[in-house]
């Protein structure tokens, strides 16, 4: 299943997929974004994965954004095209059934901790920094980071970040609610395995649903945000994995989840 950009492992109910480009900083190519999304097609129907992990390889760098010796050499209608399937690839990871994890063992700079911001849950080695550096650049985070950074952390300290360009460590990261956990040195794929695993043992629909209903409510009144939330609930309470729950528990063991 793996590629030239990316190198797919496929665990029990997981998949850890490694940009596989430390060279270059794991920057994001058009070859990457490429087969990110023919990734994403892949996975979008298989019952059989639940939780995805997204990482770099080597520890200098989840991602650093894009890459601008590429970048450089395109043209102003490539740029925009090069854009739209950025944005294309990080909606295609948010709207995903499966939970994505970011595990992030190295600096997540502009368009990578925007792709760290539109998977569900992001986990930070020691040492790591995160930022969006854009306007230093010339130009603003454009796939996602305005939208994404201030429904995570709130918008006064998203426009601090986004404004002055600062990087934060993992550790202000933690407690700005930038990511949810910190690993210690040479803990951070032990940890984000664990994360997924914890994912992973619940019930497909149930995973897309609660995406759904978190996602799909952010934007709404409480009113409307809680008929969503039932309308997500309501399509759980059709499945076979819903009934399989109750049975399980009746049994005292754990349940056997199909996703149907």
């Amino acid at each position: 299943m793996s590629g030239r950009e990316w190198v797919v492992e496929r665990l029990e109910g997981i998949e850890v997929w490694t940009i596989d480009g430390e060279a270059r900083r794991n920057a994001l190519s058009r070859a990457m974004i490429a087969e990110l999304l023919v990734n994403l097609a892949r996975v979008r129907d298989d019952r059989a994965v639940r939780c995805v992990v997204i990482t770099g390889k080597g520890d200098k760098a989840f991602c650093a954004g894009a890459d601008l010796k590429e970048r450089a050499g395109m043209s102003a209608d490539e740029v925009h095209q090069f854009h739209r399937s950025l944005r294309d690839a990080f909606r295609g990871v948010e709207a995903a059934p499966q939970a994505f994890v970011a595990a992030l063992n190295g600096a997540a700079l502009g368009g990578g901790l925007e792709m760290a911001l539109a998977c569900d849950l992001r986990v930070a080695g020691e040492g790591v920094e995160m930022g969006l550096p854009e306007v230093g650049l010339g130009i603003i985070p454009g796939a996602g980071g305005t939208v994404r950074l201030p429904r995570a952390i709130g918008v006064a300290r998203a426009k601090e970040l986004i404004l002055t360009g600062r990087r934060v460590g993992a550790a202000e990261a933690l407690a700005m609610g930038l990511v949810s956990r910190v690993a210690p040195a040479g803990g951070l794929r032990d940890v984000a395995l664990e994360v997924a695993g914890l994912v992973a043992r619940n019930a497909p629909v149930s995973i897309r649903q609660a995406k759904r209903a978190v996602d799909g409510g952010l934007h709404l009144d409480l009113d409307a945000a809680l008929a969503h939330e039932n309308a997500m609930y309501q399509d759980c309470l059709r499945t076979k994995d819903r009934v399989e729950a109750l049975r399980a528990f009746a049994e005292k063991r754990k349940p056997i989840f199909t996703g149907e």
